[in-house]
C-alpha cells in the first residue's frame, strides 16, 4: 500500500492529508490560509512542502483537488493566481506519480468510497451498483458531472452547467430572472440567470431580495442571515427557501434526464447542507418526481446529501489508488 499526500483547495483554505489506498489517516488533516501564502508570493508547493517539514512524510504519489478549470494537466486558480502542472507538485513533495483534479471530479471520484454515516437521504428511491453517479455541487459555486464507471475505469468528464439557464415556469420565475438580470447589470456583471445565480451562497441571498421586492419591502441580507431568519419564521426568508427549493428540483430533474444518474444524484457543499433540513418542507421530493411525458422521475434515481468535509480528500485518494 503507497503512501500519498493529498490537498483540497478550497477558494479561503486548503486541506492537505496523507492517505494509504483509499483511506485518509487519522490525524493527517490539517488546514492552510490561502491567503496568508498568496501575501508571502507563496502557492500550494510552499503549502506541500510545510506540511511534509511538519510531518516528515515521503509520499510516492501526490494528488490535488482545485477549485478552477484543469486543462491539459495545468490547473488554474484565478482568484489566486496560483497556476499548477505536474512538475511543481513531484517538485514540491518528491512524489513519484502526479495527478492533478477539478474539485468536483475529486468529489465524483470519492462515491462509493465515503462512509454511510456521512450519507442523508433526502429523496428515496431505487440506486443500482455500477450504475452512473451524478455528483452536484451547490456551495459559492454551483456544478455538477456525471460519474461513470468503477475503479480505474471511472470517468468524471468536466462541467459547467452552474451557468446553464434558470428554468423559467412561470409568471413568477419570469419576474424573478429579469429582477436578477437587472440586478447583476446594475453590478456591472453579465447580465445572465443562470442557475449559479439562484442556488448558490450568493443565489439564496438574490432569491430573498426578490421575494422582498415582491411584496415591496426592498430588503437586502447575505445568505447566512437569510438562514438565520429562515429559522426564525420569518415570510421573506421563507418565499426565498421555497423559492430555492422547487429551482433546485427542477435543475436536479433536468440533470437527471440528461444524465440517467440510475446509480443516484449527490448534492455537495456547503448550501446543500444548509438547506437539508428545509427541504421537506418545501416539497423537494413532490417538485422532482413532477409527472412528465416520460414516467422516469416518478420511479426512478435517489437523491442524497454528502456530509463528509474530507470527501474531496477521498477523492484524490481514491483516483490515485485506482490509477497506480
Amino acid at each position: 500500500m503507497t503512501l500519498a499526500i493529498l490537498a483540497d483547495i478550497g477558494g479561503t483554505n486548503t486541506r492537505v492529508a496523507l492517505a494509504d489506498g483509499t483511506a485518509i489517516r487519522d490525524g493527517s488533516v490539517a488546514r492552510f490560509s490561502n491567503a496568508e501564502y498568496k501575501a508571502r508570493g507563496q502557492d500550494i508547493a510552499h503549502i506541500l512542502r510545510d506540511y511534509l517539514a511538519t510531518t516528515g512524510a515521503r509520499p510516492d504519489g501526490v494528488c490535488v483537488a482545485a477549485a478552477g478549470p484543469v486543462q491539459d494537466g495545468v490547473a488554474s486558480m484565478t482568484n489566486l493566481d496560483w497556476v499548477m502542472d505536474a512538475a511543481k507538485l513531484a517538485t514540491a513533495t518528491g512524489a513519484r506519480r502526479v495527478a492533478l483534479l477539478n474539485d468536483l471530479q475529486a468529489q465524483g471520484h470519492a462515491l462509493g468510497h465515503i462512509a454511510p454515516a456521512h450519507l442523508r437521504a433526502l429523496i428515496p428511491g431505487p440506486a443500482h451498483p455500477g450504475a452512473s453517479l451524478l455528483v452536484v455541487g451547490l456551495g459559492t459555486g454551483v456544478n455538477a458531472a456525471p460519474v461513470h464507471g468503477q475503479g480505474a475505469a471511472r470517468v468524471v468528464p468536466p462541467s459547467e452547467c452552474g451557468h446553464v439557464n434558470m428554468p423559467v415556469r412561470s409568471e413568477e420565475d419570469l419576474r424573478l430572472m429579469r429582477f436578477i438580470e437587472t440586478r447583476l447589470a446594475a453590478q456591472g456583471e453579465v447580465a445572465h440567470c443562470g442557475v449559479e445565480e439562484v442556488l448558490a451562497g450568493r443565489g439564496l441571498a438574490n432569491l430573498h431580495a426578490f421575494a422582498a421586492a415582491e411584496v415591496g419591502h426592498p430588503a437586502e441580507k447575505t445568505s447566512a442571515e437569510v438562514l438565520t431568519a429562515l429559522a426564525a419564521g420569518d415570510a421573506t426568508a421563507t418565499h426565498a427557501a421555497r423559492l430555492y427549493t422547487r429551482i433546485l428540483a427542477q435543475v436536479l430533474a433536468d440533470l437527471a434526464l440528461i444524465h440517467l444518474p440510475y446509480g443516484g444524484i449527490y448534492l455537495i457543499g456547503g448550501m446543500s447542507r444548509a438547506m437539508t433540513p428545509h427541504f421537506a418542507r418545501f416539497g423537494l421530493t413532490d417538485s422532482f418526481r413532477e409527472a412528465r411525458r416520460v414516467d422516469l422521475l416518478q420511479k426512478d434515481f435517489s437523491v442524497t446529501v454528502v456530509e463528509d468535509d474530507f470527501a474531496a480528500l477521498t477523492g484524490c485518494a481514491a483516483y490515485l489508488d485506482a490509477t497506480t
